[in-house]
């Protein structure tokens, strides 16, 4: 009988075991972090925007806008937080490379804030002295269609509201120079 138990034990543990990877493989292919169009970017296609239409409430309280009511333009859409560090040192870049956008009247950067209170939110932009427009993006409806989940992200957009570049993780100046001069080559 006791030799008997010992040779079950190893067929146990081992059909557990196979259980265990097989829901880690499972979890990782069905909650991953969803790189659709950072794949279709990567192939040089320019993928549609998602969420064009989706109206979000400005930060400021000044009314609600979409990207498509930015058609025409380059955006540089930003999802950020007042809670997250890289997000602060992104933010002196963006506001640079918005103010360039605007004197050129070539685009804007469209901030989209994340899990973030309203309050938060304008005391880190009066603390950047951020100028550029931020909506709020509500139960990150928008987020989603993005696949985003990390911050900060952005996606660069050409006149015509396709994605030129995809950053996932605290953008550069060097890399939003490339993506915008991407985004002006239509």
């Amino acid at each position: 009988m006791q030799q008997q138990r010992r040779s079950v034990v190893p067929v146990v543990v081992g059909v557990l075991a196979a259980a265990l990877v097989a829901l880690l493989i499972y979890g990782m292919a069905a909650g991953g972090d969803d790189t659709t169009l950072d794949d279709a970017v990567k192939r040089g296609d320019r993928p549609e925007a998602p969420g064009a239409t989706l109206e979000r409430p400005l930060l400021d309280g000044t009314g609600q806008k979409a990207l498509a009511d930015f058609r025409g333009q380059i955006v540089v859409l930003n999802f950020w937080a007042s809670w997250c560090a890289p997000c602060a040192d992104e933010a002196p870049i963006l506001e640079r490379v918005h103010k360039r956008l605007q004197a050129r009247n070539a685009g804007t950067v469209l901030g989209a804030t994340y899990s973030d209170s309203p309050s938060a939110s304008r005391r880190f932009e009066r603390r950047y002295r951020i100028t550029y427009p931020s909506v709020r993006d509500v139960d990150t409806d928008l987020a989603e269609q993005y696949g985003t989940r990390n911050l900060p992200e952005t996606f660069v957009l050409d006149r015509e509201g396709r994605i030129v570049a995809v950053s996932r993780g605290q953008v550069s100046q060097e890399f939003l120079d490339r993506a915008i001069a991407k985004a002006e080559r239509t």
